[in-house]
């Protein structure tokens, strides 16, 4: 598949990969252990280095696991944007997230001995919150103002339970609450690589709904006269961004506004076209945020703010600033 690049989306492209690079690079040596980048390449391929090690077995995992789940919100929110053709969708203010992260913290703090079934249970939550939002929105079509209205209802009453589930966990309650609060300071080499088997697969499907996600601009009516099936195009295009969304919830935690803020960054500088824009949405999430979780782990040293919070304070101005200006244009 050739796609046509002008300059400005080949420029984007190439400055957001290298300062996806550089801050990772930045990262790796961030914090309170420090080695020079030639002892940190000789620990990694030469010969062993404690602080190498150390830095390899938990700040590496970290960094990795951040990148992972910024392109998967980036690329889920497009996905959901698409779908319900609203511009204000996210899968954590629409309540994707919450239900992920309430069945996630269900399974940790009251049946751990499921836990290795952790990615079907978040992945059924966040379709229960999808078919929730879609059935109570609903009303002879899509309103982009009651999706939202609706969300924040599911997502909030979602949010509620995680919080009293996390209050009863008892001895779990660190396991229970590092999924409430976003904590990914203590992830190892298992989590990377099972939150990099569902994401790959989950970008990889969205990659070919690119397509479908073009087609979803038109209008319902406009789509059947091209012989698609709305409805089956909807579902599919859905069940990635949940994928992508319910996964990363489980390892990371609740992150929301990715998914709000990367798509619209990415429409300025690529353009509509989804062929481009969701794999410029999956770097640019990634250094996002990787960059919310090494900055949250500067501002405050020795002590570290989650990445959930700084994406908060980011965010919510970014939310604000986004309806008022949809009200003129996507308002009913």
């Amino acid at each position: 598949m050739v796609i046509n690049m002008n300059k400005k989306v080949l420029i984007s492209f190439i400055t957001v990969i290298f300062l996806l690079l550089l801050l990772f690079v930045v990262s790796v040596n961030t914090g309170s252990i420090k080695v020079t980048y030639t002892e940190l390449l000789k620990g990694l391929f030469v010969e062993y280095n404690e602080n190498v090690e150390t830095i390899k077995d938990l700040r590496f995992p970290r960094i990795i696991i951040a990148m992972l789940t910024g392109g998967a919100l980036a690329v889920s929110g497009v996905l959901f944007q698409s779908v319900l053709k609203n511009p204000l969708a996210d899968p954590g203010i629409i309540g994707i997230s919450s239900a992920a992260a309430f069945v996630s913290t269900f399974i940790v703090g009251f049946l751990p001995q499921l836990f290795f079934l952790s990615p079907l249970f978040p992945f059924i939550g966040g379709i229960e919150a999808c078919v929730l939002v879609y059935t109570l929105s609903y009303k002879g079509g899509f309103s982009p103002l009651r999706i939202i209205l609706v969300g924040v209802a599911v997502n909030a009453v979602f949010t509620g339970l995680s919080s009293a589930l996390t209050t009863m966990s008892g001895q779990n309650y660190e396991g229970a609450a590092a999924i409430v609060n976003a904590n990914i300071s203590m992830k190892t080499w298992e989590d990377v690589r099972l939150l990099a088997l569902y994401v790959v697969i989950g970008l990889v499907f969205s990659l070919f709904m690119a397509k479908g996600c073009n087609i979803m601009a038109l209008e319902d009516k406009t789509i059947r006269g091209l012989g698609v099936n709305v409805t089956r195009l909807r579902v599919l295009i859905s069940g990635a961004a949940v994928l992508l969304a319910s996964i990363t919830t489980a390892v990371a935690g609740t992150i929301s506004f990715i998914g709000l803020i990367v798509p619209h960054i990415g429409r300025l500088l690529v353009g509509n076209n989804h062929k481009l824009l969701l794999p410029f949405s999956a770097a640019l999430g990634a250094l996002i945020m990787l960059g919310a979780d090494t900055a949250g782990r500067v501002i405050a040293y020795p002590y570290e703010i989650s990445p959930a919070v700084i994406m908060s304070v980011i965010g919510g101005p970014f939310f604000i600033i986004l309806l008022k200006r949809s009200d003129k244009t996507y308002g009913s």
